[in-house]
């Protein structure tokens, strides 16, 4: 048998070390909405630059969007569970009519603020886990929301029971559920679709992130902005093929883990609370708007006692409703893990 030169070997261990192989060689990723800044600052930075250099240059990734996929709702996973795609981030409200049980990680009111949140992903992460494997044969890989989801309107309101009558454009189901409760007509639109439904007054309000908002020009077409966040969170979800996953070894899921954590998810939840604010002060022109010109919706003031209305609907009318769809092992779930955390239970 030939032997390698010591000082060979020594070279040949450095260079395997230092630029680690990769058991897939091309992933093809579809990220959330290419105008806004998930995308922009995290996900597209992330597979597009970071990884690649991590992995030392060995895999090549094809980075789209969900705009240039064009796939509604839970198409997209299914377009990815047939090998078109090996990891997608999507919005989870946009798929929970195929897996009704994710719905019950963002439903309005529930999580008000981002502390909140934070646990109610922790504890709801595991159900997430199996749940996205059974309904789309995917593996779970990061979770971070969007800025809170508040109201847009051309309607002036003083308080969540003047939205009665009006018609709300809602990005899940369980938002217009809420919407629903308090009188007003809850309508299904693409966020892509509400701005020109705002001006031609196809709706009199929609419900959104605020700096999601302020980037996908609501505020040109919106009079008010209600601070209120109804509509939870509206959670990112980034998901690979199972198959792709089970194709790499324990050693490169453990270093995929990890940098996703560092490099995607921990900045992603870090950034939430500040482009809340941003996204406000951007809308309505009261703070700072960094190289953005500002749009001048007036802001409204939270009603007294809307905080409590909301609270009510999400427990009488949201998590009955919920708690039908998804059954009664999922109600378990979620009443062991959100529910624990919250004091909550799903009548």
């Amino acid at each position: 048998m030939r032997r390698i030169h010591p000082l060979l070997a020594l070279i040949l261990v450095f260079l395997f070390a230092a630029s680690p192989a990769f058991a897939i060689p091309q992933l093809r990723v579809v990220g959330s909405w290419s105008n806004l800044t998930a995308y922009l600052n995290l996900e597209e930075p992330f597979w597009t630059k970071k990884l690649p250099e991590a992995l030392g240059g060995k895999t090549e990734v094809i980075m789209t969007s969900l705009g240039q996929v064009n796939l509604s709702g839970a198409a997209v996973l299914r377009a990815m569970d047939q090998s078109l795609f090996d990891v997608v981030h999507t919005v989870a409200d946009y798929v929970v009519s195929d897996c009704p049980e994710l719905a019950g990680l963002d439903l309005p009111a529930l999580a008000p603020d981002i502390e909140t949140a934070r646990k109610v992903v922790e504890a709801y992460r595991p159900v997430l886990e199996k749940t996205l494997e059974g309904c789309f044969n995917a593996k779970l890989l990061t979770i971070m929301p969007y800025p809170a989801q508040v109201l847009f309107s051309n309607e002036k309101i003083g308080s969540l029971e003047d939205l009665k009558g009006k018609k709300i454009r809602a990005s899940g189901w369980t938002t217009a559920e809420f919407i629903e409760a308090l009188g007003a007509t809850g309508v299904n639109l693409a966020f892509s679709e509400v701005p020109q439904s705002l001006q031609r007054g196809v709706v009199d309000g929609a419900v959104t992130g605020s700096l999601s908002g302020f980037n996908a020009g609501w505020g040109e077409v919106a009079k008010y902005l209600y601070p209120l966040p109804i509509g939870g969170w509206d959670y990112i979800i980034g998901v690979m093929r199972m198959d792709t996953w089970k194709g790499l070894s324990p050693e490169e899921q453990q270093t995929l883990t990890a940098l996703i954590e560092k490099e995607l998810e921990i900045p992603g939840w870090n950034a939430t609370d500040r482009e809340t604010q941003l996204g406000i002060a951007c809308l309505t022109g009261q703070g700072e708007c960094p190289g953005k010109t500002p749009a001048a919706l007036e802001l409204i003031p939270v009603a007294p006692g809307d905080l409590e209305l909301a609270r009510k609907i999400l427990v009488e009318r949201v998590l009955p409703a919920w708690a039908q769809k998804a059954g009664p092992e999922a109600v378990a779930r979620w009443e062991s893990t959100i529910g624990a955390v919250t004091g909550l239970k799903a009548k």
